[in-house]
């Protein structure tokens, strides 16, 4: 009789079609992460130490730029050595651990844009009452229940997958331990395992993504209704919907694309489930640091600071 229990280790397979081709993808997957780390390293850098940008919407955009930075360092060093050296190995706890860590992590990215949805609303529809109404007690209420939410959900499926039962492939189809990529591999019925990502799905970047959508058709006709200059703010609010649709887009792609039936090819899933976790990190300081006028503004003068003994040791030796 076969033991069902018998995979305490597995293999991460992804790109693996690429055969010899594999290690190439060391360079475009390690400047994401330089720039990744770089670009969250320098807003974070920049919204703490100028006390002029301690508002709750650019706090806000710092507690973003916190997620960023961190989420890669979970699975994108590892990766990195695998292209590199092919190590490709992980325990099963290895994967649990890494597998909630990524998905608790990456959670914050849509409830972030929320709070600072809430943030925008107040500012633009309430302004009298903004600093009243985005004072920490009074805000901790929109905190505390989706804070809760993330905890419960990415806690309960990674706990799901953690009482499977694997017994026949222990060779997993992707570059770090993603939920469905370790669910395909169980043996029986995994039912519950789908419904419980599925309902995180809809519960965590869906629902956001619709909070977010009707909080900024009421701040529209707010401003229009009213006739009030609210170019700025509306500015921002173009800013979070771009942000949000991407994200979006790209995590339905990946969710979706295990469990629809698809012509998709494996390496194309495995891309989008990547690029679900690590581009939003590349891509959200920049949009941030570019399109944030107080930010952009102190950005360039932290640069320009640190430029300048640079430049005048080259003029002075003639460079």
């Amino acid at each position: 009789m076969e033991n069902v229990s018998s995979h305490e280790h597995f293999i991460l397979d992804g790109f693996d079609d690429l055969g010899a081709l594999r290690p190439v993808l060391f360079i475009p997957f390690f400047i994401m992460f330089a720039v990744s780390l770089s670009a969250n390293s320098l807003l974070l850098y920049v919204i703490v130490s100028q006390r002029s940008l301690h508002s709750p919407m650019c706090i806000l955009i710092a507690g973003m730029a916190c997620v960023d930075l961190s989420l890669p360092l979970f699975f994108v060093p590892n990766m990195l050595l695998s292209f590199l050296f092919d190590w490709r190995g992980i325990s099963l706890i290895g994967c649990l651990v890494q597998m909630h860590f990524i998905h608790f992590v990456a959670s914050f990215q849509s409830t972030l844009l929320v709070w600072m949805a809430l943030d925008r609303y107040f500012a633009i529809c309430t302004p009298l009452y903004y600093h009243e109404r985005m004072a920490l007690p009074r805000f901790l209420k929109f905190v505390i229940p989706l804070v809760l939410r993330n905890v419960v959900m990415v806690t309960l499926f990674v706990g799901l997958a953690g009482t499977l039962s694997f017994c026949a492939e222990n060779v997993m189809n992707h570059c770090f331990c993603e939920h469905m990529a370790l669910v395909e591999l169980a043996c029986g019925s995994t039912a519950i395992n789908n419904l419980t990502g599925l309902l995180t799905l809809f519960l965590n970047p869906v629902a956001d993504f619709i909070f977010i959508a009707a909080s900024y058709v009421v701040i529209f006709s707010s401003v229009l209704r009213s006739g009030r200059s609210g170019v700025k703010a509306l500015h921002t609010c173009i800013t979070h919907i771009l942000v949000i649709t991407v994200s979006l887009t790209i995590a339905l792609v990946a969710f979706l694309s295990y469990r629809i039936r698809n012509g998709l090819p494996a390496a194309v899933r495995v891309f989008f489930s990547i690029m679900y976790v690590l581009f939003p990190s590349c891509f959200n300081p920049i949009i941030y640091g570019i399109r944030t006028t107080e930010i952009r503004q102190q950005i360039l003068k932290t640069l320009c600071l640190n430029c300048a003994p640079f430049l005048g040791s080259c003029q002075k030796s003639g460079m």
